[in-house]
């Protein structure tokens, strides 16, 4: 064999011999996590718990960098144009998924864009509310909202959220109105809703509860199916005769075109820490449901909530005005009813 065609073949098998490797050592320098919202919420949260236990078992740091706006779209836009090399990932949450159907020129595909790691847990929403207001529960709620149309406002941590959607889906199926006030984050629409500014906010228990046994703010109901264990007090939507559940979740992206063996080890890794006893029990409190899915169950996950939220979307007629990087809500007008 010639001397530059050896010189060639011994090139192409360069990445057998190496990726075995390079798959071993990942990773070998810290790893950079997005949270496209403000620091508190379940995606915060829920980020630190599992970045804290990850940079322990990869023996490497795990840096948490919130980067709020846009409804998640600039720290997810970061992300999207990350190196893809396993070192930048992304934490979103169900707004990630009903964007690809509200914003129609996002910077980014919301799947094609994104290597999937895991779906670190789910969570459902607590609907609660400013003590001044004159309702006891989602029913009062509801026929109070009959009585007065539209004079009642509701915060969410952003447009497309899984609280603003399920609070569209909430109208939708008992015929009320409501105004929505989108904020940057769960921190600020709590904050509203202690000082009057909103009457309503759904939200997790995680980042309500603790208001609520404060008596900061009261409770309505809980959006799920059954009571949960952190709050086992607190009455189900449906109980109070209010056929409604909701629920949002957490996940982490990489960059598409990110290597498998990076995708793969973060998965796997991921997934031990929240079979953890201890760990299961730490978000158990806080009203969150660990699952820890590998990366294809994560792919065909959000595949299936971009189609969910995309019929809500459509229905309430949810919209949104651009303009460069702001967005602003335009309200809904809907009389369709979905069975979600």
């Amino acid at each position: 064999m010639r001397p530059h065609l050896c010189l060639v073949f011994m090139l192409t098998l360069l990445p057998v011999f190496f990726a075995p490797a390079a798959a071993q050592n990942y990773p070998t320098r810290p790893i950079r996590v997005v949270v496209p919202y403000t620091p508190g919420g379940i995606t915060d949260v829920t980020t630190r718990i599992v970045a804290l236990e990850l940079s322990k078992a990869v023996q490497q740091n795990v840096l948490v960098d919130n980067r709020p706006g846009a409804n998640s779209i600039l720290g997810v836009e970061i992300v999207s144009k990350a190196s893809p090399d396993g070192y930048t990932l992304a934490s979103v949450i169900a707004a990630h998924a009903a964007n690809q159907t509200l914003y129609p020129k996002l910077p980014y595909d919301s799947i094609k864009s994104f290597a999937p790691v895991s779906l670190l847990a789910t969570a459902p929403l607590i609907v609660c509310a400013n003590p001044g207001l004159p309702a006891k529960d989602a029913r009062e709620l509801v026929a109070l909202a009959k009585a007065k149309p539209g004079s009642l406002s509701f915060g969410s941590s952003g447009i497309g959220a899984a609280a603003h959607l399920t609070t569209e889906l909430l109208m939708l199926n008992t015929g009320i109105r409501m105004t929505h006030v989108p904020y940057k984050g769960t921190a600020p629409a709590l904050q509203a809703l202690i000082s009057g500014e909103i009457q309503l906010l759904l939200d997790t228990p995680s980042s309500l509860l603790p208001h609520v046994r404060s008596g900061k703010i009261k409770v309505l109901g809980m959006a799920s199916e059954k009571r949960i264990a952190a709050a086992p007090d607190i009455p189900t939507l449906i109980e109070t005769g209010v056929n409604v559940t909701g629920g949002t979740w957490v996940g982490w992206l990489a960059p598409a075109g990110s290597p498998r063996a990076a995708i793969d080890r973060l998965g796997r890794e991921i997934g031990l820490i929240l079979q953890r006893q201890d760990v299961r029990e730490r978000c158990a409190q806080m009203g969150i449901d660990p699952v820890g899915s590998n990366p294809a169950e994560f792919e065909r996950f959000l595949k299936e909530e971009v189609e969910k939220w995309a019929k809500v979307i459509r229905a309430a007629i949810v919209k949104v005005e651009c303009s460069g990087q702001m967005f602003r809500f335009t309200g809904f007008i809907a009389s369709a009813r979905l069975g979600f």
